[in-house]
C-alpha cells in the first residue's frame, strides 16, 4: 500500500506564534503517525519559487494523511498556523510502481 505525504512550503511571519503552532501540531501527528522527512533543514533553491520554509511528513497511508488534516486535533493546531505563518500544502499519495534502472 503506497503511503500519503503532506509536502508544505511554509514562510513563517510571526516566529513565536509559530513556536506554539509546533507544539500544538504534536498532538495530531502524534495520533496519527506522522513522520518528519523534511522538517526545514538546509536547502538550495535551484530552480523556480517557493517559500522559505520546507516540510514533507509521512503517513501510513493516503487515508490517513487525509485523515490527519480533518481532525479536530489537527484543526486546533492550523488556527494556530493560520496567524503565524503563510503556507501551500499538498497531500499527495506515494508511488509503490516500479523505478528506473
Amino acid at each position: 500500500m503506497a503511503k500519503g505525504y503532506w509536502i508544505a512550503h511554509v514562510d513563517v511571519t510571526d516566529s513565536e506564534g509559530y513556536k506554539a503552532y509546533v507544539a500544538a501540531n504534536a498532538v495530531a501527528f502524534a495520533k496519527f503517525g506522522a513522520r518528519f522527512l523534511v522538517r526545514a533543514g538546509q536547502n538550495q533553491m535551484k530552480e523556480g519559487r517557493l517559500a522559505g520554509r520546507h516540510v514533507v511528513l509521512e503517513f501510513k497511508d493516503y487515508e490517513t494523511a487525509l485523515a490527519c488534516y480533518e481532525s479536530p486535533e489537527y484543526r486546533d493546531a492550523l488556527r494556530l498556523r493560520q496567524r503565524a505563518s503563510v503556507a501551500d500544502l499538498v497531500i499527495v499519495e506515494g508511488y509503490d510502481g516500479p523505478q528506473p534502472g
